[in-house]
């Protein structure tokens, strides 16, 4: 017993060791022959069951079982059925797996037919067996592993509840630190934009006649700053960005005429085309032709310095499309900042979360283009899955499906058993039918007084299933055996035993 202290699980070891030995002890002194002597070892015997029954527990039962099989193969020993049912239970509560309990029983039932049929020469006393293991061991030992898996269901409960106190606090951390991820995100989305104009504008100075050369050496490193800074901004931002980052609510108040204002501001040749009701669009798809604006022209500020840039946003129905696409670079331009290689991925994936598809293909012309397709209607994203169920939700699940489980075997186990033992009758039936029939000459040869050791040494090795219909009641201190005339019979021979001799012998039933 688990959390009990060890002298006080002693004292219980002995109450009940104490209590399984009551009964044998009480009716030791009304037994004689051999059951006394089997009833006075049994004391100790259960006392060694109880001291290893913890341990043990198969091991313990096999005691009060064997004592029981030893007083009467079919087991209707009263004195003993306490102890059965006592050990019948602890090793169903204290055993964790169910097969070696399994082999227990069919072990009991194999050793219950061979003492029935070569101790007691009787076959029907082995259905009787099997009815009394059922209902004095088996029923305890159910009842036991169902209270073992109601405890171990609540104590899993309990550390289950705590876990997912854990995960739900670990959840709320993620989620603070999935915003803080975004808002750096799109920090990095704007500032860098920024920085890279910053960078063109520095290197359109830098080639700029007017200027002497110290100025134009300083607005070169003008230039290669921005650039590191924006380098750096990438790799810091990189660390912070989650694969699984779901997209912001609301956009930023930048709009495309804003960003391309502050693309022409520095430097970039850009032309604004619009077809349709390009305003008022839903959220998500905004923030998504914001983001690829603003990519597409860093991206041509950066790989195509001094190219022209033309931009078309059309909407036909529901469907917006954006086009992004730039001229090959003039010869003798400075090159921009360096690329970080996750921009277009970036942007597939915004895209993608509004419910639309990225292309991005060079020009026959050498240049770039870059064309998005939205919903401009807001469908919902296509980048949200279904949620997984946690940890925790699918081991409560699979524990719950383990219990319904294990009820529904505790129920039809049972029910199966005793169904087995039904059909078990029926040729049991039939062998006793065969080997419990009396030949009708040694019938004939028997004679009233004859000693019952010479007359059982004539009769078959079995006797018939009870007495046939219509027999009379057994008379008063006689021993009645009855045998099948025939195969399958309704009737049968009679024969009484008093004081160890043959008293009388008929035909009863229906002859």
């Amino acid at each position: 017993m688990r959390g009990v202290p060890g002298w006080f699980s002693r004292l219980l070891d002995i109450g009940l060791w104490l209590v399984v030995c009551a009964p044998p002890v009480s009716g030791v002194f009304g037994l004689d022959g051999r059951d006394a002597v089997v009833a006075a070892a049994g004391v100790p015997l259960l006392g060694g069951a109880v001291a290893c029954g913890r341990r043990w527990p198969l091991a313990a039962l096999a005691v009060p079982v064997a004592l029981s099989l030893m007083t009467d193969p079919e087991m209707l020993t009263p004195a003993y059925w306490a102890a059965l049912a006592v050990f019948g239970y602890l090793a169903g509560s204290r055993t964790v797996a169910v097969r070696p309990a399994l082999w227990f029983f069919g072990a009991v039932a194999a050793v219950g037919l061979v003492l029935c049929t070569a101790v007691s020469s009787d076959l029907w006393g082995w259905p009787t067996m099997l009815l009394t293991l059922l209902a004095a061991v088996v029923l305890p030992w159910l009842l036991g592993r169902y209270r073992r898996q109601y405890t171990d269901l609540m104590s899993g409960g309990w550390r289950l509840a705590e876990r997912m106190e854990h995960e739900q606090q670990a959840v709320a951390d993620r989620t603070r630190i999935r915003e803080r991820a975004r808002i750096a995100g799109d920090m990095h989305d704007s500032l860098g934009h920024d920085l890279t104009l910053i960078a063109v504008q520095a290197g359109v100075l830098e080639v700029d006649p007017t200027l002497d050369a110290r100025q134009q050496a300083a607005v070169g490193e003008l230039r290669e700053a921005a650039g590191a800074a924006t380098e750096r901004l990438r790799e810091i931002i990189g660390v912070l960005r989650a694969d699984d980052e779901a997209p912001p609510r609301a956009p930023s108040d930048a709009g495309p005429d804003t960003v391309v204002e502050r693309a022409r501001a520095s430097g970039v040749e850009v032309m604004l085309e619009r077809s349709g009701a390009t305003e008022n669009l839903p959220p998500m798809v905004a923030l998504a032709v914001q983001r690829v604006l603003q990519e597409s022209l860093t991206n041509a500020a950066k790989h195509a310095a001094g190219a022209k840039v033309r931009v078309r946003i059309t909407r036909d129905g529901d469907t917006l499309r954006l086009t992004v696409a730039n001229g090959p670079a003039p010869a003798g331009r400075l090159a921009g900042v360096a690329s970080g290689g996750s921009g277009l991925v970036g942007l597939d994936e915004r895209v993608r979360l509004a419910g639309g598809t990225l292309r991005a293909d060079p020009t026959d012309d050498g240049g770039f283009e870059v064309s998005a397709e939205l919903p401009a209607a807001g469908a919902a994203p296509r980048a949200v899955e279904p949620p997984r169920p946690t940890v925790s939700a699918r081991e409560l699940e699979q524990a719950r499906r383990q219990i319904r489980r294990r009820l529904t075997q505790a129920v039809l186990a049972p029910i199966a058993v005793l169904a087995g033992i039904l059909l078990l009758m029926i040729p049991l039936s039939m062998i006793s039918s065969v080997f419990s029939v009396l030949d009708r000459e040694v019938y004939d040869g028997l004679t009233t007084g004859q000693r019952r050791e010479e007359v059982e040494s004539r009769l078959p090795d079995f006797t018939r299933d009870g007495p046939p219909d219509g027999a009379p009641a057994t008379p008063r201190g006689q021993d009645c055996t009855y045998y099948s005339t025939r195969f399958l019979s309704a009737d049968g021979y009679r024969l009484c035993f008093a004081d160890g001799r043959l008293v009388s012998k008929s035909v009863v039933g229906n002859p």
